[in-house]
């Protein structure tokens, strides 16, 4: 019994140092690949809104502009972050455009 549990105990400690890696691509650091993918998403996202009037301000000109820049300086990470955020306002934008599309005035 007690060399199940020293086993279970040798497996556990093992498995957790492995998750312990160094931070490369190879162990889930962002790379080129989906920071691309996440800007492409975030265009996507951006160009939908402002073809139904709902692109927010800060979105094309601050976000998607910063995640471009932080991908070319090799910030994937950033550029990751930053290209989720526009994709999301992009999102909104849409919704909020087709939300207020049929808008008028409240009549009792």
């Amino acid at each position: 019994m007690k060399k199940i549990i020293l086993l279970g105990a040798l497996v556990f400690a093992i498995s957790g140092c492995s998750s312990w890696g160094g931070g490369d691509s190879a162990s889930g650091g962002a790379d080129a690949a989906a920071s691309k993918a996440a800007i492409s998403a975030a265009e996507a996202a951006v160009k939908k809104a402002a073809k139904v009037g709902g692109e927010w301000r800060d979105t094309k000109k601050k976000f998607l502009k910063k995640a471009k820049a932080a991908a070319s300086k090799g910030d994937h990470e950033k550029a990751i972050k930053l290209a989720n955020k526009a994709k999301a306002q992009g999102e909104m934008g849409y919704k909020q455009a087709m939300d207020e599309k049929n808008a008028g005035p409240w009549v009792f």
